[in-house]
C-alpha cells in the first residue's frame, strides 16, 4: 500500500491548503502525516509549519500543486460562468412559459437589478478591451 501513496497531501482549506508529508516507511507500517507547511492560493504565500525548513523536493511539490490548484480553480470559474448562462436562459424559459403574477412579483425588481449591474461591467469592459485593441494596432501602424 506505502508505495501507492504520493509523497504529499494537500487538505484543502479556504485559500489554499495545510500540506502533509506521508510516511508509510515507519517501525509501525502506518500511514504518518506530518504537516510541514500551510499554502496560500491567492497569494502564492507557503509558510512552512512550526521551526520547519522546507526542503526542495517540499517546495518543488508545493509548487506543482499550486500550479494545478490555481489551473483548475480557473477552470471551475469560467464553468460557473457558462452554467449562469444557462441559467439565465432557463430562467427566462421560465418568465416567459411558467412563472405566477405573484412569483414574478417577488423575483423581478432582484432581476432587474443584478441584469443592470452585469450589463454595465459587461460593456465598460468590451470597451475597455476595444479601446486596448485600438490603441494596440495604432501602435503598430
Amino acid at each position: 500500500m506505502g508505495a501507492d501513496l504520493p509523497d504529499y497531501y494537500f487538505r484543502i482549506r479556504e485559500n489554499g491548503a495545510a500540506v502533509f508529508r506521508v510516511d508509510t516507511e515507519n517501525r509501525h507500517r502506518r500511514i504518518e502525516m506530518d504537516q510541514i507547511a500551510v499554502v496560500n492560493v491567492r497569494n502564492g504565500e507557503v509558510k512552512p509549519q512550526g521551526d520547519r525548513s522546507l526542503t526542495e523536493a517540499d517546495i518543488a511539490a508545493i509548487q506543482n500543486w499550486l500550479n494545478d490548484r490555481v489551473a483548475l480553480l480557473a477552470r471551475r470559474d469560467i464553468d460557473d460562468i457558462h452554467r449562469a448562462v444557462d441559467y439565465l436562459n432557463i430562467t427566462t424559459q421560465w418568465v416567459q412559459a411558467k412563472a405566477s403574477d405573484a412569483q414574478l412579483e417577488d423575483v423581478t425588481d432582484a432581476l432587474l437589478l443584478a441584469m443592470h449591474d452585469l450589463r454595465s461591467v459587461l460593456v465598460r469592459k468590451k470597451a475597455d478591451r476595444l479601446m486596448a485593441e485600438d490603441q494596440k494596432t495604432a501602435a503598430k501602424d
